[in-house]
Order: structure tokens, then sequence, then C-alpha cells
């Protein structure tokens, strides 16, 4: 027999072992990324840094992701830095299509405020931001657009067109909530609010809701 067919296909048992393996060190190393931002921010993250957290060695950074860029894009799309689409949207997309467009649009920025408020990492990079701009933040900010544009979709793209003023007023709308988060790591009270509670954040959504009423029509009752 020759070495070439002594060797042969993977039995399937090795196959699906080193399919797991992979599975877990890729978790491992984009979890290494949060944790190294985390402890050290955007200056200290490097090929070297997230291996030696992760405990693997740097090559497999290189061979499961192809290099750091590509690694820092998945850990953006994996939903540990930003909300995505679906979280906001809840379980069934078609059922929320299906609600009145205020509706949608307040329930959009309910679950986008509980989305930020569940990561602090994020609120940290969105603040390093700020002061610092490099290769890997402009990675994360093509993750935001392409978010952005997914969610005008969802939020009615035809809106848009018949009251061009509502982008503008979305925009700023996204741009506040992520000001008074980033600004809660550091102050409590704003504008007589305290933007750390539960209840304030909550009159917070109130009037986005009644905002929604106010530019797009009625919406049903607030989910719990």
């Amino acid at each position: 027999m020759s070495r070439a067919a002594a060797k042969g296909p993977k039995p399937p048992r090795l196959a699906a072992q080193r399919e797991r393996n992979r599975d877990d060190t890729s978790a491992r190393l984009l979890a290494a990324v949060g944790e190294v931002l985390a402890r050290d921010g955007f200056a200290a993250l490097g090929v070297n840094a997230v291996a030696k957290q992760a405990g693997v060695d740097k090559v497999l950074i290189y061979r499961y992701f192809g290099g750091l860029p590509e690694l820092i894009q998945a850990w953006g799309e994996s939903g540990r830095f930003w909300p995505s689409v679906d979280e906001l949207v809840g379980p069934n997309r078609a059922a929320f299509l299906q609600l009145p467009l205020a509706d949608r649009y307040a329930r959009f920025f309910e679950h986008f405020i509980d989305g930020l408020r569940a990561r602090p990492l994020t609120l940290e990079i969105m603040a390093a931001e700020i002061t610092e701009r490099n290769e890997l933040t402009a990675i994360l900010e093509t993750e935001r657009e392409n978010w952005g544009a997914e969610a005008a979709r969802l939020l009615g793209d035809d809106a848009w067109e018949q009251r061009p003023a509502l982008r503008g007023v979305t925009l700023l709308m996204v741009a506040g909530v992520q000001y008074l988060l980033v600004r809660s790591r550091t102050i409590r009270l704003f504008g007589g609010l305290d933007i750390r509670s539960d209840r304030d954040w909550a009159t917070l959504k109130a009037s986005v809701r009644e905002l929604a009423t106010m530019l797009l029509g009625p919406t049903a009752r607030a989910p719990r």
C-alpha cells in the first residue's frame, strides 16, 4: 500500500474533532479581542496581544481569519461590539415589519438603547474613537454604516423619501443615544436626568415613542 493510500481521507470523527477545535479556538480569539480592548485599548491591540490573551499560537489568527483586520471585522460582525439588526427588531422579523411604521421606529430605538447599555466595552471604544482613529477603528465604523443601511430599510425607506427630514432626525437621535451613553461612563446627571438609571432611560424611551407618534402616526402599546 502506498504512503498516500495509507493516509487516506480523515476519519469522520477526527474531522469533526478538528472542526470543533477550530470553532473553539476562533471563539477564544474573538473573546480575546474584547478582553484586550477592555484592558488596554486600541493602542495595544495586536496579533501578539490577542494570541497571548487567547492562549493560542498567533499563526492561528492568520490561519482562521487571515490577519488582524479580518479578526476585528469578524469581532465587529459577531454581535459582541454592536447590536445586530436582528437583535433590535426581535426574534420575528416578519411580525416586526407588520407593525405600524411609528411602532417599528419606537421599538427599534428602545431595543437600540438596551443593546448599547448592555455593552459597556462598546461605550469605551466609542469614547476612544473620538480622539483616536486608525485602521481598526475604521473597520468598526464600516460595520456601523452597514448596520445603519440595513436599519433604514427595515424602518421604511419609503418614509425617508416622503419625509426627507426624517433621515436627519433619526441620525440625530442615534447620535444622541450614543452620546448620552458614552457620557454616562463619567457623569450621572444630564439635563436633570440620571443617565445611569433604568427609570430615566425608560423616560427617554417614552419620549422617543411620543415623537414617533407625532411624526409617523399612532403606535401600539410599548412592549413589556
